[in-house]
C-alpha cells in the first residue's frame, strides 16, 4: 500500500466524517425549534421517550446531537433524568438507520454516481437568501460528501486477496475463538474513540467485511465495541459539564455496557438469530452459516454480510431497549448514587450550569442552552436579594460584615456570569442564524445586562448600610418593618420575572401582567414610605442623615423592580405568543 493510498484513504475518511457532520447540522437547522417542541411534548412516559429519541435521531442522523440536546433539556428542567434515559435509548436505535443507509446506498445502489450532480443543487440552495433553503443546501452537500467519501474509501482500500501473506496475518487475528471476539470488540471501541464517530467506525467495519478482510463474527464484535466507544466519548464530553450532564452520559454507558455483556454471554445464539432474521427477511444466504465467505461485495453473500451486520446493530439496540426500558427508574437511581451531588452547593451554584460544555451543534439549540443559563442566573440573583434583606435586619457588626462580603461576592458573580453568557451568545451569533433567533439573542443580551444591574443593586444596598454603621446610625422598628416590606415585594417581583422567563423558555409566555402588578406595588410602597419620612423630616421628628440612608435603600429596592420589569418587557417583545 503506497503513501498516496494511505493519504487517499485518510482523506476519504475525513470527507465521510465532514459530510456526516454537515448533513446532521443542516438537518438540525432545518428542523429548528420543532425538535425542541417535539422533544418536550413527547416524553411523558419511557415508551414515548424511546420513540422520541428514535424519531429525532433518525431525522438528524446523530445520536450525539440528540444526547447533548437531551442533557441541556434536563438541565433546564424540561425533562427529568428518567425521561432523558428513555430518549437516549431511542437515540441508540435511531443511529442504526445510518448503518442501513450506508449498506444500501453506499454499497448496493452506489449513490456516489449521483453525488456530484447533486452537489449542484446543494450549491444553488446554499446560496439562497432564505435560511431554510440554505439549510437544505447544507444537508444536500453533506449527503453528497458522505457518500463520495465512502466511495473513495472503498476504492482506496487494498484488496488483501491479492496479497495472501497480509490476508493470512489479518485472518490469524480471527482464529483465537472467543479471544478474537474480545480482541475485535476492543478494536471497535478504540477506533470509535479515535474517530469520535460510531457511524464512521461502522462504515469502516462494513468495508472490511465486504472486502473479505474479516469474517462476519468478528465484524459483529467490532460493532459491539463501537457501542461502548461512543459512550466513552459522551462521558469525556460531559466531564467538564455539570452533575446532570455527567449522570445522563453515565446512563448511556450503563445502557450500552449492559447490552454488550448480555450479547457476549449469548454471542453465538445471538449471531444465529441475526443470521436467521436476515435469511428469512431478505431471502439471502445466512451470514452465520458454516463455510460462509464474502468473495465479492456485489454478490448475494456480500449483500447478506452487509445486511446481516446492519441487522445485528438494529437487533442489539432494539432488544437492549426492550430489556432496559422497564428499569429506567432504577438506572436513574444508580447514576445518582454513582455521581453524587457535590456537598458544597455554594460553589456549585456559582458555576455556569447549562453552557459549561460549550455550544450545541446549531444556533437554534444553543439559544435554548443559553436560556437555561439565564434562568439559572435569575435564581442566583434572587438569592443575592435575599442576603440584602438579611443585611437590613442584621444589627450585629460581625454578622453584617459577613453578609456584606456575600453581597460583594454576588456582584462579582453577576459580572462573571454576564460575561460568560455574552461570550457564549457571541459565538452563537457568529453562525448563520435565522431572523427569529437573532431577535431572541438581542433580547438575551439586554436581559443579562439588567440582571447584572440587579447584582449591582444588592452591593449598593450593602454600601449604604455600611456607611450607616460607620456613622453609628440605626433605623427604628418602623423603618425596619417598611424595608422588610419592600424587600418582600422585591422577592415577589423576582418570582414574577422567573415565572415569565420559565414560560418564555417553554414557549408558553402570553402576557406579563404579573410583572406589571409587582412593579406597581414596589412603586406604590416606595412613594408612600418616602412621603411619610419626608413629612417627618419637615416636622423635625427624625434624624436627617438616617432618613437619607433609609430613602436611598427604598430607592434601590424600587430600582431593582425597574430592572425586573425591563426583563419581562424584553421577554414579551421577543418570546410572547402574539
Amino acid at each position: 500500500m503506497s503513501i498516496l493510498q494511505v493519504f487517499t484513504l485518510l482523506g476519504a475518511l475525513g470527507m465521510f466524517l465532514y459530510g456526516m457532520n454537515l448533513m446532521s447540522s443542516g438537518l438540525q437547522k432545518a428542523a429548528g425549534d420543532k425538535l425542541r417542541g417535539f422533544l418536550s411534548a413527547m416524553t411523558s412516559n419511557p415508551l414515548k421517550g424511546v420513540l422520541t429519541g428514535l424519531g429525532i435521531t433518525t431525522v438528524i442522523q446523530s445520536s450525539s446531537a440528540t444526547t447533548v440536546m437531551v442533557v441541556s433539556f434536563v438541565n433546564a428542567g424540561l425533562l427529568t433524568l428518567t425521561q432523558a434515559i428513555g430518549v437516549i435509548m431511542g437515540a441508540n436505535i435511531g443511529t442504526t438507520v445510518t448503518a442501513w443507509m450506508v449498506s444500501w446506498l453506499g454499497f448496493k445502489a452506489d449513490i456516489s454516481i449521483l453525488a456530484v450532480p447533486l452537489m449542484l443543487f446543494g450549491f444553488l440552495f446554499s446560496n439562497s437568501k432564505k435560511n431554510n433553503r440554505k439549510n437544505i443546501g447544507e444537508l444536500i452537500v453533506g449527503f453528497c460528501l458522505l457518500f463520495l467519501g465512502l466511495s473513495f474509501m472503498k476504492n482506496s482500500v487494498p484488496d488483501l486477496r491479492q496479497t495472501p501473506e497480509v490476508l493470512e496475518f489479518v485472518s490469524s487475528w480471527a482464529s483465537h475463538g472467543f479471544g478474537s471476539v474480545l480482541l475485535f470488540l476492543l478494536f471497535g471501541t478504540i477506533l470509535t474513540l479515535v474517530l469520535q464517530s460510531s457511524s464512521a467506525t461502522m462504515a469502516i467495519t462494513l468495508i472490511m467485511l465486504s472486502m473479505g478482510w474479516i469474517p462476519f463474527g468478528m465484524a459483529c464484535a467490532m460493532v459491539l465495541g463501537e457501542n461502548i466507544g461512543t459512550t466513552i466519548t459522551a462521558n469525556i464530553a460531559a466531564s467538564i459539564g455539570n452533575t446532570q450532564a455527567k449522570r445522563a452520559a453515565m446512563s448511556h454507558t450503563i445502557f450500552n455496557v449492559f447490552g454488550v455483556l448480555w450479547a457476549l454471554a449469548l454471542y453465538q445464539p445471538f449471531l444465529n438469530l441475526v443470521g436467521l432474521v436476515t435469511e428469512k427477511l431478505f431471502g439471502l444466504p445466512n451470514p452465520t452459516s458454516e463455510g460462509f465467505v464474502v468473495s465479492d461485495p456485489t454478490s448475494a453473500e456480500g449483500t447478506a454480510a452487509l445486511y446481516g451486520l446492519s441487522m445485528l446493530h438494529t437487533l442489539f439496540n432494539v432488544i437492549n431497549t426492550l430489556l432496559m426500558i422497564w428499569f429506567t427508574g432504577w438506572i436513574g437511581k444508580a447514576v445518582c448514587l454513582i455521581i453524587r451531588t457535590p456537598e458544597n452547593q455554594e460553589k456549585e451554584v456559582f458555576r455556569l450550569k447549562y453552557i459549561s460544555a460549550g455550544p450545541l451543534a446549531t444556533p437554534e439549540l444553543s439559544v435554548e442552552q443559553a436560556f437555561g443559563e439565564i434562568i439559572h442566573f435569575a435564581q442566583i440573583s434572587k438569592n443575592g436579594a435575599a442576603y440584602a434583606k438579611e443585611a437590613v435586619n442584621e444589627a450585629d457588626t460581625d454578622k453584617f460584615e459577613a453578609l456584606r462580603e456575600k453581597l460583594v461576592k454576588y456582584e462579582e458573580i453577576s459580572d462573571r456570569i454576564e460575561y460568560e453568557i455574552a461570550a457564549f451568545l457571541n459565538g452563537v451569533s457568529a453562525e448563520e442564524i435565522s431572523e427569529s433567533t437573532s431577535i431572541k439573542i438581542k433580547a438575551m443580551y439586554k436581559i443579562i445586562g439588567e440582571m447584572e444591574s440587579l447584582g449591582d443593586s444588592g452591593e449598593t444596598i450593602s454600601r449604604i448600610l455600611s456607611r450607616k454603621n460607620i456613622h453609628k446610625k440605626s433605623f427604628d422598628a418602623e423603618a425596619i418593618k417598611n424595608l422588610n416590606t419592600m424587600a418582600e415585594a422585591v422577592q415577589t417581583a423576582y418570582d414574577a420575572m422567573i415565572a415569565n422567563l420559565t414560560a418564555a423558555h417553554k414557549g408558553e409566555l402570553v402576557n406579563i401582567t404579573n410583572a406589571y402588578n409587582a412593579e406597581d406595588r414596589l412603586n406604590t410602597l416606595r412613594n408612600n414610605f418616602r412621603e411619610v419620612v419626608i413629612e417627618e423630616i419637615d416636622n423635625g421628628n427624625t434624624n436627617y442623615q438616617t432618613s437619607v440612608y433609609y430613602m436611598d435603600i427604598l430607592n434601590e429596592f424600587e430600582r431593582m423592580g425597574d430592572f425586573m420589569i425591563n426583563i419581562s418587557q424584553d421577554l414579551e417583545k421577543a418570546f410572547a405568543h402574539k
